[in-house]
């Protein structure tokens, strides 16, 4: 990759990374947060939920706008948004204001994820941009390494409110970079005014393209299988397994590093075997591994070795899926680039937050029904490709 792109992907993975350094910093705070807020855990995983919704439905926002104002001003508005919640949240007196706050959290966040990706799609297409993808992946993937452990250090001489303070401090070097760091990508001739009828007929023009929404319903379902995993996981990991909240970052950080390490490879693969044979079967191995070992934990082989081995190598095959997904969808728009953009994202974390309430009612914090529900997820991202995409047929060979 060119020196341009990689300081460019570089900039764009740390922004990126912000929105998922807020879940997972603060993921072995919440049985603290239950206790100390006087609530349970259901309604402390609500804060949570409300984060997800929220961050869907905002990228539906941020992708016009990027489209019609240029890519920065939205990035500055998100930031500031995700400060001011980010302080609230600190002050939290109750659950319920909580819960707010982590919404608004979401408004803020939502642009970091929709603006990079139109980003991406300004500067490069095709494998390249699939490079570039996977390069801001590196840095995005060192969140679900390095949070949950910063998260658990901060706990160690604070409580779950310092979390929120050093989220803000990270919420500044955002907003610096993005106003003295990064360039703005799209040019004055090439930005499109918001208006009603244009955007109506670009939704349209989306969603009745078969291969944007199999590819958008691949990477949600396979989104939704992580939400399953973060709102259960510190409860299984603390409860059932006895770890501390340093034992469960350590055992989190090990998962994430099968997705980081597979997701440097997509570019490479992308280019010497086509992505649509890359995706076809990371699709199909991240099912099966996932199928598999829900089986065996549900035979009673739930040892904590066996049930981190297996969700690192599914997570392994996701890292393929995730990049490769993001990058042909976004490929044949490039005139609604901020668009596609958002309303992939939007529809990816609603379908994880479905797949979330759908599960929730059946999550009683064991893995022997945690795992089914990420399973379950897996299972869903197979049959979206074997059947929405028949271009993206599941070859063996």
């Amino acid at each position: 990759m060119r020196d341009p792109l990689f300081r460019m992907a570089l900039i764009l993975g740390l922004l990126s990374a912000v929105g998922p350094f807020a879940i997972d910093m603060y993921l072995p705070a919440l049985p603290h947060l239950a206790v100390d807020l006087g609530t349970t855990k259901a309604r402390a995983a609500l804060t949570l939920t409300s984060y997800f919704i929220v961050f869907g439905l905002a990228q539906m926002i941020y992708g016009p706008m990027s489209d019609a104002i240029g890519r920065k001003k939205p990035l500055i508005i998100g930031v500031v948004i995700f400060l001011i919640a980010t302080i609230a949240a600190s002050m939290a007196p109750s659950i319920g204001w909580l819960i707010v706050a982590r919404g608004l959290q979401g408004l803020g966040a939502a642009t970091l994820m929709v603006v990079p990706r139109a980003i991406v799609r300004d500067m490069a297409t095709g494998p390249q941009a699939a490079k570039m993808m996977a390069a801001i992946m590196i840095v995005i993937s060192i969140s679900p390494m390095l949070a949950p452990l910063t998260g658990s250090i901060v706990m160690a001489w604070g409580s779950w409110r310092e979390i929120f303070a050093v989220l803000a401090v990270a919420s500044l070097l955002s907003l610096g970079l993005i106003l003295f760091v990064l360039p703005e990508t799209l040019s004055v001739q090439r930005r499109q005014p918001v208006e009603l009828e244009p955007m109506l007929a670009g939704a349209k023009r989306l969603l009745t393209d078969r291969r944007f929404v199999g590819l958008t319903l691949i990477g949600g379902f396979g989104m939704a299988s992580f939400f399953v995993f973060l709102s259960t996981a510190s409860f299984v990991y603390t409860s059932q397994y006895g770890l501390s909240a340093t034992g469960f970052s350590i055992a989190f950080a090990v998962n994430a590093i099968g997705f980081f390490s597979a997701s440097q490879f997509a570019g490479k693969l992308a280019m010497r075997y086509g992505m649509e044979r890359v995706i076809s079967l990371a699709i199909t191995g991240f099912a099966g591994v996932m199928i598999s070992l829900a089986a065996v934990v549900l035979l009673g082989i739930d040892a904590l070795p066996v049930v981190i081995a297996g969700l690192f190598m599914g997570n392994a095959c996701l890292g393929l899926v995730m990049p490769t997904a993001m990058v042909m969808s976004l490929d044949p728009h490039p005139d609604i680039a901020g668009l596609a953009s958002s309303l992939g994202g939007t529809i990816q974390m609603l379908t994880g937050g479905v797949m979330i309430a759908a599960t929730g009612p059946f999550m009683d914090n064991t893995v022997a029904t945690m795992v089914p529900g990420i399973a379950l997820c897996a299972g869903l991202a197979w049959l979206t490709a074997a059947l929405s995409l028949p271009r993206l047929r599941l070859r063996m060979v």
